[in-house]
Formats: structure tokens, sequence, C-alpha cells
């Protein structure tokens, strides 16, 4: 009985296409089958970086080949989910900054229970700079957060 209670409902997997990604996915995939919950695989398209390229307007063009990237992304992820014991896994792609859209958008709008996501890639100064997106995640989420090294 004591398990139910702490179980996780919904899990959400943010992922970047970057080599942590793979490990994050199977980890997720197994607590979401220990769980007998959905894994939810996210892509957050940045919308201040391809909005900030030398004040550039972004044509469609663009804008759907990169959705079809993170789409394609998504897809293998997925796979590798479900070869790992994920029965529900969802992909989704979103647009904003990936900040607020992993600590707060995505996990209000579905219900996130847990997010499970990857140490920052950025060296000292660009954490300085401009913060890691785990180190926002884990202060300002509402959901558990877990970090995958």
């Amino acid at each position: 009985m004591a398990e139910d209670k702490i179980a996780y409902k919904n899990i959400l997997a943010p992922i970047d296409g970057s080599k942590v990604s793979s490990i994050i996915i199977e980890k997720a995939a197994a607590v979401a089958a220990r769980n007998k919950t959905a894994l939810d695989l996210l892509y957050v398209i940045d919308t201040n970086s391809i909005s900030g390229l030398a004040g550039m307007s972004i044509s469609g063009d663009v804008v759907y080949q990169l959705v079809q990237d993170a789409e394609e992304k998504l897809t293998k992820y997925a796979q590798i989910a479900r070869d790992n014991g994920a029965e529900q896994v969802n992909i989704h792609v979103r647009f904003g900054s990936p900040k607020t859209v992993i600590a707060r958008d995505f996990p209000r709008d579905h219900e996130t229970g847990l997010i499970m996501l990857g140490k920052s890639g950025l060296n000292t100064l660009e954490r300085l700079l401009v913060g890691s997106v785990t180190s926002f995640v884990v202060q300002n989420a509402k959901a558990d957060v877990l970090i995958v090294q």
C-alpha cells in the first residue's frame, strides 16, 4: 500500500539530442515501467535562440524543418523508451524558453509528477551568463526532479 502513495504519475523526460539524452530515456523508461505510468518525451525549440539570429525573421519553412527534426529525434527516443519497458510513451514539441516550459508550463498542462533531466551541458562561464536549464528546473519545478548523470 505504501508503494502506491509514492508512485509517480506522468514522468517527463526533456531531451535535446545530446549524448546524455539516450541515458535519460533509458532510465526514465525504467522508472515509468516500475510506476506503471506515462512517459512524456519533450523537445523544446528555444524561441530566444531562433529569433535572436541577427534580428532575422524566421520563415515558415525553417520552423517546419525545426519541428520535423525534433519529431524525428523524439520518435527515435520513443522507440528506445519502449525497448526499455515503457508502455505509454508520448512525444511533444513545444516552442518557448526551455527553462520555463520544462519547469512550469508542461508539468502544469500534463500533471507531471517527476521530471528526469541531465546535468547542464554548459561550461562555467555560460552557466554564469545564462544559467543552466537544469538549475532553473531544480529551483522552480513543483514536481520532483531527478538529475541523470
